[in-house]
């Protein structure tokens, strides 16, 4: 399923333990709340939040599998890797996340004032579904 990621080494195999995924998802749930509160203050920043809680939750399930991102793309390989584990049911959302990460650089190192009050408060709504669906799949 991963071969392809860790022959090019998107990713690579690492043992890891339960405090580090539990951490991860712990962040993850943090993110939400502390995007929730600046979000009517600065819709960039509560979005770069918001996408941090969605890397984080992925991050947590990547750790549980066995695997890290590995090279100087951590978020790209990321998601290169929830496509891979969701499959098809999710590779919608995932694609959506993926695109959000490069909105995100934009926001945070180009065009201040790009991300509307819409896109922000989308962008949450999906993050807690998706953040309680990896903490379902973890539980497992």
């Amino acid at each position: 399923m991963y071969e392809d990621l860790l022959r090019s080494g998107r990713i690579r195999r690492q043992k890891i333990s339960r405090n580090e995924i539990r951490r991860a998802l712990d962040r993850a749930k943090r993110d939400l709340k502390v995007a929730r509160k600046i979000m009517s203050e600065d819709w960039d920043w509560g979005f770069a939040v918001t996408y941090n809680a969605i890397l984080q939750a992925s991050r947590a399930f990547m750790f549980s599998k066995g695997y890290r991102p590995a090279g100087a793309e951590g978020h790209k390989n990321t998601f290169a890797f929830m496509s891979a584990a969701l499959g098809k049911e999710y590779e919608d959302l995932v694609t959506f996340f993926d695109r959000m990460r490069s909105k995100r650089n934009q926001a945070i190192y180009d065009v201040a004032g790009l991300i509307t009050e819409t896109q922000a408060r989308g962008l949450y709504t999906k993050a807690v579904d998706f953040v309680g669906l990896i903490e379902k799949k973890i539980a497992r």
